[in-house]
């Protein structure tokens, strides 16, 4: 049997593309030897001092409570519970349209099975360390010109690789997910590719 791997994906859960992502790993975890770990980097984190529109500055703003919250919950209950509850926060968010605040923390905590006493955390600096050094630990490898999804992985040789992306909408199921993901660690772990991009001409699909 081939041994299974670990891939590592860090995630802000206000990102639709990094969801769908997340969601097109899943699939690539039923068809490939990998393991699917979730880390939490912070969109917040990444844009302080930098000159963005309005509108996405008060985003940014409200985009601390559910990173918050995941550290939180990562500190004190693992990374299962980390990626139980990516999934109930993605599903409330992007598929339910639910605004960010206390009362979609509670539920989605609640999803994952866990107390509410953690939504707490959403308007607390107690774990903002623990949320940059996740954060910077994800975007070392890659810089901080791009944002989130990134993923770390066993590139074909076996050295690590680190990328941002896929950007990919909607996520390829059964073995289109494998062959996807064939192909993207196969460019990702050419030494000195850089960048594949075409733009894009559709929103994020959930399907």
């Amino acid at each position: 049997m081939t041994e299974r791997v670990a891939v590592d994906m860090w995630f802000d859960p206000i990102c639709p593309w990094a969801w769908v992502t997340s969601r097109w790993l899943l699939e690539v975890e039923q068809v490939r030897d990998v393991d699917i770990r979730f880390h939490v980097m912070s969109l917040s984190v990444l844009n302080e001092g930098r000159d963005v529109p309005e509108q996405y500055q008060e985003l940014m703003k409200a985009g601390w409570g559910p990173v918050r919250v995941c550290v939180a919950v990562q500190q004190q209950h693992g990374p299962d519970a980390v990626r139980a509850l990516y999934t109930a926060l993605g599903t409330r968010i992007h598929l339910g349209k639910e605004e960010l605040g206390r009362d979609l923390y509670v539920a989605a905590l609640a999803d994952a099975g866990l107390g509410p006493e953690l939504a707490a955390a959403a308007d607390s600096t107690d774990h903002d360390e623990a949320l940059r050094a996740s954060h910077e630990a994800g975007m070392r490898p890659v810089g901080q010109d791009v944002g989130t999804p990134v993923i770390h992985a066993p590139g074909p040789d076996g050295s690590p690789v680190a990328f941002f992306g896929p950007v990919v909408t909607p996520r390829p199921k059964g073995e289109a997910a494998g062959r996807l993901w064939d192909g993207v660690l196969l460019v990702a772990g050419t030494p000195g590719f850089y960048e594949l991009k075409r733009s894009r001409e559709v929103g994020p699909s959930f399907e």
